[in-house]
């Protein structure tokens, strides 16, 4: 079990990574965030964000994959699934082993995405169980690439300002 992670990403102090995880350039993990790839991998690309609190984990065959430009928000959990590229995981949202997030998704604050659970590319899902309510506008999804840029930029900050670790 190793840690890979990008020259250019921001891990803040406080953040605990472990095990087998990957993480991109100028992704930034923030404070009291867990990525624990201690059972499986976690991967994640570049320019995504991992926000405070929030869980990154896995099960024992069940890797987590999250893509490039991808937020995942305060204190969700995201465990043993794949988010696609250009998607935001809302705040408090849960998504569990063996669900899929497509491209261009939003699953809404406090949402729960089932095991094994699809959510098809561009859609908005919400609601525990999650459901998809209509698809993503493209101003919208221009929004959560615009959400991603901008902790691309908190993440330099953080470094600059010495509150993420320089490994």
């Amino acid at each position: 079990m190793s840690e890979n992670i990008s020259n250019t990403a921001s891990i803040a102090k406080g953040a605990v990574v472990v095990g087998d995880v990957a993480v991109g350039d100028y992704t930034s993990i923030l404070f009291n965030a867990v990525l624990r790839g201690d059972d499986d991998s976690i991967r994640i690309g570049r320019c995504s964000n991992i926000q405070d609190n929030a869980t990154v984990h896995t099960d024992r065959g069940r890797p987590t994959v999250i893509g490039d430009y991808v937020t995942v928000g305060h204190n969700a959990v995201v465990h043993g699934c794949t988010v696609e590229d250009y998607s935001l995981i809302g705040m408090g949202a849960v998504v569990l082993n063996g669900a899929k997030i497509g491209k261009h998704c939003l699953v809404g604050a406090g949402s729960l995405v089932l095991e094994g659970q699809e959510i098809p590319d561009g859609s908005l899902a919400v609601g525990s169980p999650a459901k998809v309510k209509r698809m993503l506008t493209e101003q919208e999804k221009q929004k959560i690439y615009e959400n991603s840029m901008v902790y691309v930029e908190t993440g330099k900050r953080l470094k600059k300002d010495g509150y993420a670790r320089n490994e």
